[in-house]
C-alpha cells in the first residue's frame, strides 16, 4: 500500500499552483498523482512542475490512477459539481473558499458527504494563523468578557484588468458575488469564528469603480449574532490603491485587532481578575498586551511566511490538519458547516440588498444539533 496520501487537483489556474506548492512541501507524506483541467495544456503544465498525470476530466483521472483526496480549484460556481462527483466516487475533498455560491448548494454537499462517509474541508488558511488562534482562545476562555461588537473590513483594490482577465470574474453564476464573496470571505469567516453564530444581516452594495461586472465592488452591512453582539461589514475592491484586511473583536473585558493577518492589538483581562473601572478609555491609556506574544525576532503573531506568490505556513497547517484527520488523530477544523456560516452572512446581505430588509439566517440541521 502506498504510504503517501494521493491527491488529485481539479482546476489548474492560479490558485491550483499554490496548492501544488503546498503539496510539494508535504511530499514526504503526500503525492500529487493527477491534475485535471478542461484546457489540457494547463493541466500538463502544472503536472510537469509538481508531478502527476494530466487529465481533461475528473472521471478520467479516477479511472486511470488511485486517488484518495480531490482538491477542487475551479471557479466557485463550479465547485459543487466537482465536489459531488468526488463524493459519489467515495473520495475525500479539499475545496477552495468559498465552498459554493449559495447555502443551498453547500447543504447539498453536506448531505452528499454524510452519505459518502468521507471528509470535506474548505480552505480557510487564516483560521490557522497564530494571530487568529490567540484571539479565538481569548474569546473561548472569557478574556474579552461578553462580546459586544466585531468589525470585518476588507479595503482592497482590483483593477479593471483583474476583472477582464477571465470571463467568470465578476459574474453571479461563477463568482457568486464580488468584493465580499470573492475577496472578503476569509475575513468574514474569521469574524464568525470569533463572534459565534450569526442570526441576521442587513446591507447595501454598489458597483462604483469598475465596468462590465455584475457583482459589487463595495459592500457595507451589519450583522446580529446569537449572543446579542453586533458586527459591521465593509468589503471593497474599489479602495485605490489598496489598503488592508482588518478584523476587530471587542468585549467588556478586552479585545483584539488583526490587520493583514498579524495581531496588532490585544488586551484580555486575566481569569479571576476584575477589569479596572475607567470613566473614559482611549487607545493611549489602553494596555496593549500584544508584545507578550511576539516571536523571537520581535515579529507580531501572524503567518510565518508572507513571501508574495507562495503559500504561507498557514496553508500547510491546514493540509496537516487534513492529514491528521484522515489518520483519525484530529477533527477537521474547517468543515462545510463552518464555511456555510460565512457564506450565509454574505448571501444574506445580498438578499437584504434585493429586498431592502434585514434577512434572518437559516442554520443547517447539523448546526441545530451540534451547536
Amino acid at each position: 500500500m502506498n504510504p503517501r496520501v494521493r491527491f488529485a487537483v481539479v482546476g489548474a489556474g492560479v490558485i491550483a499552483a499554490q496548492h501544488g506548492h503546498a503539496l510539494h512541501r508535504l511530499r514526504e507524506e503526500v503525492e500529487l498523482v493527477a491534475v485535471v483541467d478542461p484546457v489540457r495544456s494547463r493541466a500538463e503544465a502544472l503536472a510537469a512542475e509538481r508531478g502527476g498525470q494530466a487529465f481533461s476530466t475528473l472521471a478520467e483521472a479516477l479511472v486511470a490512477v488511485e486517488v484518495d483526496v480531490v482538491v477542487v480549484c475551479t471557479p466557485t460556481g463550479l465547485h459543487g459539481d466537482v465536489v459531488l462527483e468526488a463524493l459519489a466516487a467515495g473520495r475525500h475533498v479539499v475545496v477552495e473558499k468559498p465552498a459554493e455560491i449559495s447555502t443551498d448548494r453547500i447543504d447539498a454537499m453536506i448531505e452528499a458527504r454524510d452519505r459518502a462517509g468521507t471528509l470535506v474541508t474548505v480552505i480557510s488558511q487564516h483560521r490557522f494563523d497564530p494571530s487568529t488562534e490567540i484571539v479565538v482562545d481569548a474569546v473561548s476562555s472569557g478574556g474579552f468578557g461578553r462580546l459586544t461588537s466585531g468589525i470585518a473590513s476588507i479595503d482592497w483594490w482590483r483593477g479593471q484588468t483583474y476583472y477582464d482577465s477571465g470571463d467568470w470574474r465578476g459574474t453571479w453564476a461563477l463568482d457568486g458575488g464580488g468584493a465580499l464573496m470573492n475577496q472578503g470571505v476569509h475575513t468574514v469567516d474569521l469574524l464568525v469564528a470569533a463572534m459565534g453564530e450569526p442570526v441576521e444581516v442587513f446591507g447595501w452594495t454598489g458597483s462604483l469603480a469598475h465596468e462590465r461586472i455584475e457583482v459589487e465592488d463595495v459592500a457595507v452591512g451589519v450583522v446580529r449574532f446569537a449572543s446579542g453582539a453586533l458586527g459591521v461589514l465593509h468589503g471593497s475592491t474599489s479602495v485605490y490603491p489598496g489598503l488592508s484586511a482588518r478584523l476587530q473583536v471587542h468585549g467588556d473585558r478586552g479585545g483584539a485587532v488583526i490587520e493583514d493577518d498579524r495581531l496588532v492589538y490585544f488586551h484580555a483581562t486575566p481569569r479571576g481578575e476584575e477589569a479596572p473601572e475607567t470613566f473614559m478609555g482611549g487607545r493611549a491609556s489602553s494596555s496593549n498586551q500584544v508584545q507578550r506574544f511576539a516571536g523571537p525576532d520581535g515579529a507580531l503573531p501572524g503567518p510565518v511566511s508572507s513571501t508574495p506568490g507562495r503559500m504561507s505556513d498557514a496553508h500547510e497547517h491546514q493540509y496537516r490538519n487534513v492529514l491528521a484527520a484522515l489518520r483519525g488523530e484530529e477533527e477537521l477544523r474547517v468543515t462545510l458547516e463552518e464555511n456555510r456560516r460565512a457564506v450565509s452572512v454574505i448571501t444574506g446581505l445580498y438578499e437584504s440588498v434585493r429586498t431592502g430588509r434585514p434577512v434572518p439566517l437559516r442554520r443547517t440541521a447539523t448546526d441545530a444539533t451540534t451547536r
